[in-house]
Parts: structure tokens; sequence; C-alpha cells
């Protein structure tokens, strides 16, 4: 997914644009509970699924910044810690079309952060937030974009002193 990530965005001069006619890069936040056993999740209004955190980079061509923003946008929360600058995840996904704009690809670029304080709040693009706890992730409910945590969370650890 990395090179497919790298091809998009050094041949399409406006790949972190919101263009739906050629994708977009998207920026992603896993945001793990203060005990690293639990995800932050919303109930995305548009989509109807559970999912981490995120949102369209709108021009701005800095992933872990808008994986950032968005965080603390959708969750309410106060204070989160980026544990890694690294790129935890990318994703490639096509989003179904809608009455606005035909189905595209999202080029979703992923980081993993820590919630440090704050309640939860959510935003209007969600139905709900929730604490999922990681071994509940592994089941057919939850999208392969998300269980995706689950899987590479345990190589992560040792190099974030977790």
């Amino acid at each position: 997914m990395w090179d497919k990530l790298a091809g998009f965005v050094a041949r399409e001069p406006r790949a972190f644009d919101r263009d739906p006619t050629t994708g977009h890069v998207t920026g992603s936040a896993f945001v793990l509970s203060p005990d690293y056993r639990s995800v932050l999740l919303t109930h995305h209004a548009k989509l109807n699924r559970w999912l981490q955190l995120g949102g369209h980079c709108d021009g701005i061509a800095d992933a872990a910044f808008v994986a950032t923003k968005e965080a603390y946008e959708e969750s309410g929360l106060v204070r989160l810690r980026l544990l890694s600058t690294e790129v935890f995840d990318v994703d490639i996904h096509e989003i179904p079309a809608n009455p606005r704009e035909a189905a595209h690809l999202h080029y979703d670029v992923r980081y993993l952060f820590v919630a440090e304080a704050g309640a939860l709040k959510v935003s209007p693009e969600s139905h709900a937030l929730a604490w999922v706890p990681l071994a509940e992730l592994d089941h057919e409910g939850t999208v392969e974009s998300v269980r995706v945590v689950v899987r590479k969370l345990p190589h992560w650890r040792p190099r974030l002193g977790l």
C-alpha cells in the first residue's frame, strides 16, 4: 500500500485536495486508551460504520497534522500524544458513490496516538463514540481496515516502549 500511496502522490498534483475524480489522501488516528487496551472508534454518520477517527486533508499536505486535528475535532479529547511520527498503517479503500460525488479512493495515512485527557464528545460527523477493547475488534462486525490495529500493535509495542 505504501508504494501505491507514493505513486499516487508523485503523479497526482492534487493528491491532498478533496477531488473525487482523482481520489485523495486522508489522515487517520488510531487513538488508544491510556492503558493501551482499547481503541476509540466513531460510528461514522455517512458511512454507517464504526471506524477510526480521521478525515480529508483538504489541501494540507501533512497527513500527521490532519490525523491529529481530526482526532481532536472528532473525539472531544483535550490532550492526545502521538506515539510515533512514523506512519502506523496505509489503507487504500473505495468510498461509495453518493448524491454529491462519484465513488473514489481514499489513500488513508494512519498514525497511532494515546489519549491523555478529556471527556468524549460526539461531533456532528458521527452518531457515537466508543472505547472498544482491542480483544473485541477481531470479529466479523468490524471492518478489516480497523482490525489492522490488533494485528500491527504487538509489533510496535517494543519500539514504542509499551
